[in-house]
């Protein structure tokens, strides 16, 4: 099973979804490092349906070791830069982010990466969820960007198209 270093958005998302518990279906951990954490406790005293980290035995909270390598990171947030941080220096570990930019830096260093999007499919291929379509849908209702040539490419991969 993979080992999994998660962002705020697909955190959020795959919570809002009522489908946060696929994590530790699909890897052997799930780490969050502390600016993820720290993105999560604002968005819930803001108001916004997020999860506490610290409420899952699952989640562990680790800090990037250096950040001599915050510079190779570019202009990315806290926490996609930190979660970017950490797999650098667990290159067998899989980035989970959403975010364009990140995902593009992700893949100029050579980090293994997915997003919410790929736990879903990733969830569908484990027979974990029977249907990828219906979650992708709610996504969009909850504001998350997909576009129809990325949402006709997941179905297809999880052959519901």
């Amino acid at each position: 099973m993979p080992e999994l270093i998660c962002d705020t958005s697909p955190l959020q998302y795959l919570h809002q979804l009522g489908q946060l518990d696929l994590l530790p279906k699909l890897a052997g951990k799930v780490i969050v490092p502390p600016a993820v954490v720290k993105e999560l406790d604002a968005g819930r005293s803001a108001g916004h349906d997020v999860p506490a980290p610290e409420a899952f035995g699952w989640i562990e909270v680790s800090r990037p070791a250096a950040v001599s390598a915050e510079r190779l990171i570019g202009d990315l947030g806290p926490g996609e830069t930190e979660v970017l941080m950490l797999a650098m220096e667990r290159p067998t570990m899989i980035a989970v982010v959403d975010d364009k930019l990140a995902r593009w830096v992700a893949e100029t260093l050579n980090i293994r990466f997915t997003g919410t999007l790929g736990i879903l499919l990733d969830a569908k291929r484990a027979g974990l969820v029977s249907q990828v379509a219906p979650l992708v849908d709610r996504l969009q209702e909850l504001h998350f960007r997909v576009s129809s040539a990325a949402r006709d490419l997941i179905l297809r991969a999880a052959n519901e198209v």
